[in-house]
């Protein structure tokens, strides 16, 4: 089950300044089932952090100051877009440190669930084709 987000960010000199659209607990969209190898498939382009709504409300401190979190796995965090909303289903370890970092922009991969094609239950491919 997931929560209604919240906004993230702090306010200075009478401005708003947000980290992520939304902060929420779960994933509302339906499961794809995409293995790290179809992720692979889907090319990275960039997409402002203050689009994202996280899927994640825990962070682990220890993950986001180690240089080697992105060791083992893919390079570039995995977003899912479901109805015209992007949710940041890995990386957001990446994207604070992008944050922190001062970068309004990620690289992301981005599994458009959106697209009149994508058939979830009958493969990921065709997911994956309506977002190029």
């Amino acid at each position: 089950m997931w929560e209604r987000g919240i906004r993230a960010g702090r306010t200075t000199n009478g401005g708003s300044f947000v980290i992520f659209k939304l902060v929420q607990d779960g994933r509302p969209y339906p499961a794809h089932d995409l293995a790290l190898r179809d992720w692979a498939q889907v090319p990275p382009r960039q997409v402002r952090l203050d689009q994202l709504i996280t899927t994640k409300r825990v962070l682990a401190l220890d993950v986001l100051l180690d240089d080697d979190s992105t060791f083992y796995g893919d390079l570039f965090p995995h977003v899912v877009q479901w109805h015209d909303e992007l949710y940041l289903e890995d990386g957001l370890h990446r994207a604070l440190r992008a944050a922190l970092q001062q970068r309004s922009v990620l690289h992301v991969r981005v599994l458009n669930l959106d697209g009149s094609n994508a058939d979830v239950a009958g493969g990921a491919s065709a997911a994956m084709g309506s977002d190029r």
